[in-house]
């Protein structure tokens, strides 16, 4: 399985890696039979996300996943954070392998879900903005 320069770069050396105390918004994503989990923290301050960090349990695409989708987002208000697609992530990681796709899944998905908890712990309803988050993998996961 070949890998790009750049997923390597950020397995080796990712970005924004740890955990924010009292974090505006937490999302954790993940499956078992993948192996893959994926835990998300915001810090946001008036609408723009100020810092983010992740921890991840998975293979070296999750990895690599989880540190750019935190870059993608660093310093972006929240909406245009929703806008993150698993597309842009591979696109941004210059391709993944078919088997690794999902890993793009889980890093989109768990910046939606934090957003959603941001949300939810201001009272306000997630599901009309950020949309019904899909369960990650149906038996259609790579073996890691």
């Amino acid at each position: 399985m070949l890998y790009s320069e750049k997923v390597m770069e950020h397995f080796a050396n990712p970005h924004n890696v740890g955990e924010i105390e009292n974090a505006d918004g937490i999302g954790e994503v993940g499956n078992e039979k993948c192996g893959d989990i994926m835990k998300m923290y915001l810090k946001i301050n008036a609408g723009i996300i100020e810092d983010v960090k992740f921890k991840t349990f998975g293979c070296g695409a999750a990895i690599a996943t989880s540190s750019i989708a935190t870059d993608m987002i660093k310093g972006k208000s929240v909406e245009e954070a929703l806008k993150l697609s698993n597309k842009a992530v591979v696109e941004a990681l210059e391709g993944l392998p078919p088997a690794k796709i999902h890993c793009s899944v889980l890093a989109e998905q768990a910046v939606k879900t934090a957003i959603a908890d941001y949300y939810t712990k201001q009272g306000i309803d997630p599901l009309p903005i950020v949309g019904e988050i899909p369960e990650h993998c149906h038996g259609d996961c790579g073996n890691d």
